[in-house]
């Protein structure tokens, strides 16, 4: 048996940004829109009117300050409020694909490892831009990696069950030097005109070289163990999908068409759902809570992050113990830990212990205890 490791990881931020208040004078202009058109309805009582939305009340609620997208035009315009994307020929690469390469040429730069030596490759995601072929082995072709690739949807703990399925195989020797990419399009399957959750997600793609620890080149960082776990709930769910023109209303704008959750819930049952898992985990590999010295987590709600790290040091985190990137990313689903790992794990020491863990729908939770070497 082998140990993995993880050698090196990137990251690709889309150019545009969008800030609270300029998503909040978008959407209050369509819902002052929506209100003038049904004005009469309104005032007969027979629905209630678009209430308004906040940067004050976005921040409070979450913890967002701005989301990098890769359309801003179409997600600001009233009358579209989605992004609009350019339509691509079948021979040229995907929108995904494209983002991927971008986050596998840095992981694979950091790991000084050539593409070519990659044998496997898991794009690991939320969703998929197509059905088939594989997003994973266009992405295989485009990179010039040999060995196999496939696809992984986990929504928002897809970057963790993709390193334990990519560490279980390096462990077991089935293959060598593996990547696992994480691009993330949330903008696609955010409903824009929620009030309630049309500050959620941000664009993004992360990638992770995972490699035999003894093939390593430089500072890395062991996986001691992974573990994964999943219950379902219909709290957080999206019911889009390929058999949606054969019912007789799936073809109509529906709103349980994009991203919908039931917020109260999911906070009140994933936390102890998570925070039990963390330490069950670390626990059972014989590492204390004081052992950790950081955990990124992923990054949804900075108030869900806050008490997840709470119940699992047992105290209030310390400024770097449990990094955030949401303020500047908002919720890039799978991609939220990775980016925090990426971006805060350099100054570790050898020795040094940390946990990635991500959560969402499913439920699931994957997390992955890590040693700095």
């Amino acid at each position: 048996m082998f140990k993995p490791a993880i050698t090196g990881t990137g990251v690709f931020t889309p150019e545009n940004i969008i800030t609270n208040d300029e998503l909040v004078a978008s959407f209050n202009a369509y819902a002052d829109k929506m209100n003038a058109e049904n004005a009469k309805a309104i005032d007969a009582g027979e629905m209630a009117p678009l209430q308004h939305s906040s940067s004050e009340f976005i921040f409070k609620a979450s913890g967002i300050e701005q989301r990098h997208v890769l359309d801003k035009e179409g997600v600001l315009n009233p009358d579209v409020m989605h992004p609009q994307l350019r339509q691509r020929d079948d021979d040229e690469p995907g929108v995904m694909t494209e983002m991927a390469l971008d986050a596998c040429k840095k992981a694979l730069a950091q790991a000084q490892v050539d593409a070519s030596e990659i044998d496997l490759v898991i794009c690991a995601a939320s969703n998929m831009e197509r059905a088939y072929p594989a997003i994973a082995i266009e992405i295989q072709k485009e990179l010039g990696a040999g060995g196999f690739a496939f696809d992984m949807n986990v929504a928002c703990s897809s970057a963790t069950f993709g390193i334990q399925a990519a560490a279980d195989m390096v462990r077991a020797g089935s293959v060598r030097k593996a990547i696992v990419v994480n691009p993330e399009i949330c903008s696609g399957h955010l409903e824009w005109r929620d009030r309630d959750c049309h500050f959620i997600f941000g664009d993004v793609a992360t990638a992770s070289v995972i490699e035999r620890s003894e093939d390593a080149k430089g500072a890395h960082f062991e996986i001691i163990s992974t573990r994964c776990a999943t219950q379902f709930s219909n709290n957080i769910r999206n019911n889009n999908g390929f058999l949606r023109r054969s019912r007789p209303d799936g073809v109509i704008d529906r709103r349980d068409m994009q991203f919908m959750q039931n917020g109260r819930k999911v906070f009140k049952e994933v936390v102890p759902m998570v925070s039990a898992h963390m330490l069950s985990h670390i626990a059972d590999e014989g590492i204390s809570a004081d052992q950790l010295s950081r955990l990124w987590l992923h990054q949804a709600n900075k108030s869900m992050n806050d008490f997840i790290g709470k119940k699992v040091l047992g105290r209030t985190p310390e400024d770097g113990e449990q990094p955030n990137i949401l303020q500047d990313y908002a919720n890039t689903s799978s991609a939220g830990s990775i980016i925090a790992f990426s971006k805060f794990s350099d100054d570790l020491t050898p020795g040094d212990y940390g946990v990635i863990c991500s959560f969402g729908a499913g439920y699931s939770v994957g997390s992955v205890l890590l040693k700095r070497r």
